[in-house]
């Protein structure tokens, strides 16, 4: 399943640095951020529970990037 999500970040290498945590959390099979138009595009493994991984994307997330936000 691929859903897409907004979010608000302020620079292009934050965006990166969300974009590398969100491919390292379980459950996610790929992820891309796009900085230009403040959007995540993410990939879940096959049985994951969406809301749960969103969850701990934006905790890891949170963790490298703390003014970041996943408009889940």
């Amino acid at each position: 399943m691929k859903k897409s999500y907004k979010i608000d970040v302020d620079c292009a290498a934050c965006a990166d640095k969300m974009e590398v945590t969100a491919n390292k959390t379980p459950g996610v099979k790929g992820a891309v951020v796009n900085f230009m138009t403040l959007k995540m595009k993410v990939e879940f493994d096959e049985g994951a529970d969406v809301k749960s991984v969103m969850e701990n994307v934006r905790a890891n997330c949170k963790k490298v990037e703390d003014d970041c936000e996943i408009f889940i």
